[in-house]
């Protein structure tokens, strides 16, 4: 059966060009992060090469979703006119969980080897946090294609269970982390912490769009506003997180005594 959107052509014009910022900004973010691993000292350069994974496997994958959308505007020759379901062309959202399962264990990563924690602390927990993100994706994706408002709910509710305690263990751990950074590396590390509150809460809220709104996964203001949430929220956690990092690790590194070249 083909499922189609008409959306007006505000919100296709929004949907289209949020891809694109999206897109522009992890490319963008990549090949900075990589210029500034010759900036930092050896044992962080790790942690920004993870970080410029993190945003190309991102970018290429807004080149999908970006491609995806428009191909699936223009099936039925009218560019307002989304095909979601039904047609070889139809809009995949999928790639976006597939992004998400490979960056978001990446993204983990990276902030345990930037805060450079002692070696068991460190596998302790990435044992931890690498299978609660993928049992959190793996969770999200049932909900996210089924029209069907319980399936929704059901798989949304499980997905939050590892999500939580994913934020648990980073929250706490990035506070006791505080006592051990060099001075002004600290105040960094803390908003670190907010910035991880904030883009992460953006996901949920973007994911119960459909739920509540009342015309449900059929509404166009919901399936734009869940476009436009979860790529602010990726631009945030992978775009605005890198750089973060990388000024962290430029931060420790200048403290360990390399030399500032600014």
């Amino acid at each position: 059966m083909l499922t189609t959107m008409d959306l007006t052509a505000t919100q296709w014009s929004t949907v289209y060009n949020v891809l694109s910022f999206g897109l522009i900004s992890m490319l963008a973010t990549t090949v900075y992060t990589l210029v500034s691993t010759n900036r930092v000292l050896p044992k962080y350069r790790n942690a920004l090469v993870l970080s410029s994974m993190v945003t190309f496997i991102a970018g290429y994958h807004y080149i999908r979703i970006f491609d995806s959308f428009h191909a699936a505007s223009m099936v039925e020759g009218s560019v307002g006119k989304v095909i979601t379901a039904g047609h070889p062309d139809a809009f995949n959202e999928g790639y976006r969980y597939v992004d998400w399962i490979l960056t978001v264990p990446l993204l983990l990563v990276e902030v345990i080897a930037v805060l450079a924690l002692a070696r068991e602390t460190s596998k302790s927990l990435i044992t931890r946090l690498v299978p609660a993100s993928a049992a959190m994706i793996a969770l999200g994706y049932p909900g996210e294609i089924s029209a069907v408002q319980g399936t929704k709910i059901l798989y949304g509710v499980l997905s939050t269970i590892p999500f939580l305690y994913i934020l648990y263990i980073l929250f706490v751990e990035l506070s006791k982390s505080l006592d051990r950074q060099p001075e002004g590396v600290a105040a960094t590390v803390g908003r670190l912490r907010l910035l991880l509150v904030a883009s992460w809460g953006v996901y949920p809220i973007a994911y119960l769009l459909p739920i509540i709104n009342a015309d449900g996964a059929a509404s166009t203001g919901a399936y734009v506003g869940r476009q436009v949430g979860y790529t602010i929220a990726d631009i945030l956690a992978k775009c605005v997180w890198g750089l973060t990092l990388v000024k962290i690790a430029r931060m420790k590194s200048i403290a360990e005594g390399m030399k500032d070249d600014h």
